[in-house]
């Protein structure tokens, strides 16, 4: 039994062996009971305060500190003992690689983590948070090319070589894709200055639809009959949107004409004829109702209400139930509602006399 605690065994002896199993086991142990013991009920301490840092710290020290606590306590327990230089070398590469993996998803937690916090604190934040997927894309990017800098960096390569050769790479890719560069920059401004977010109704210039993804390059919106709109968000953000999303009462407006055949009587009637029938509906809120102006063809009215609903369909609905009234009310009174005429004067010439000849045509153009 002596002999094999004291003869070696490629560079260490038996005993050495034994010691470092025996610390390795004890170390692993340890980390194990801390993770199911300590963690588990700080994990039930800690879900019944109304914040959640503290369940994200319980969170993240099961998730990344605990795995690197087992890997430390190996490589420690390793490095006690005498390797070849290259067994060395080769561990020392798969710790860093191991410990730097676990450290970048470890800050790249609490980066998101925080700026999740911040965000949710903000007017709509938990739609916003759900919009979030390019920008957490972007970050974790930037976070794992600084990580993997470090990570050579502790490995002993020259890392300001590499940092010159991306900063001048990124030059030149800056420089063949603007386009696509001004459109990530656009994306930041559509998510944090929210001119509109998903779900919101849009109209841009002659196309409007219901937002359906907001992403990196494009903005894509379903329209109305169905098909899938895809803008690049440079174009979104340099348009004039209307975002009937945001509109919480809408102000209509609409012109009643009748004929000029009208007796004057009538015609002073009218206005208070309009109002009673736009008071007799509760949703909406009466503003005025005006004899306008002298059409070409006809006695112009204009009359404006607000409805306190953004509904498109409550206000066709409403509408159509003012038509319905105002053509009932004009039959009852005898008005005629106007329709464009046209007067043609026709002349004829027989020789030196001139005859004019009048002709009056009347043509429905609706």
């Amino acid at each position: 039994m002596e002999d094999l605690l004291t003869t070696e065994y490629w560079g260490n002896t038996g005993k050495e062996y034994l010691i470092a199993l025996g610390v390795l086991a004890f170390g692993l142990l340890l980390v194990r009971i801390f993770k199911n013991v300590v963690l588990k009920r700080l994990a039930i301490l800690v879900s019944k305060s109304k914040t959640t840092i503290d369940d994200f710290i319980v969170e993240s020290l099961g998730l990344y500190v605990v795995p690197m606590v087992y890997f430390t306590i190996i490589y420690a327990v390793l490095k006690t003992l005498a390797w070849p230089e290259r067994i060395t070398s080769i561990l020392e590469v798969v710790y860093v690689v191991i410990i730097t993996y676990y450290s970048i998803r470890l800050v790249s937690s609490v980066i998101l983590m925080f700026l999740q916090s911040y965000i949710r604190r903000q007017e709509g934040g938990e739609e916003k948070v759900k919009q979030m997927g390019g920008i957490i894309l972007i970050i974790n990017v930037m976070i794992w090319m600084v990580g993997l800098v470090f990570m050579l960096s502790n490995l002993g390569y020259n890392v300001s070589a590499i940092i010159a050769g991306m900063g001048i790479g990124g030059i030149a890719i800056a420089l063949a894709a603007q386009n696509i560069l001004g459109d990530l920059f656009n994306y930041f401004v559509i998510f944090f200055d929210r001119p509109f977010e998903v779900g919101d109704f849009l109209v841009v210039g002659e196309k409007n639809g219901v937002v359906d993804k907001i992403g990196i390059k494009t903005t894509r919106i379903k329209t109305l009959s169905g098909e899938q709109l895809v803008f690049s968000n440079s174009d979104l953000t340099n348009s004039r949107i209307h975002n009937y999303k945001k509109m919480e009462r809408r102000r209509i407006v609409f012109t009643v004409g009748v004929t000029y055949e009208t007796p004057v009587e009538q015609v002073k009637k009218i206005p208070g004829l309009l109002r009673e029938i736009i008071e007799s509906e509760k949703r909406v809120d009466f503003d005025r109702a005006h004899f306008k102006a002298f059409g070409d063809s006809s006695l112009d009215y204009e009359i404006v209400y607000i409805i306190n609903s953004a509904d498109f369909n409550t206000y066709m609905d409403i509408q159509q139930d003012f038509n319905f009234k105002i053509y009932e009310r004009f039959n009852e009174l005898e008005i005629s509602i106007a329709f464009p005429t046209r007067t043609l004067y026709l002349r004829n010439e027989h020789g030196m006399k001139l005859e004019l000849n009048t002709e009056k045509i009347e043509t429905n153009c609706s």
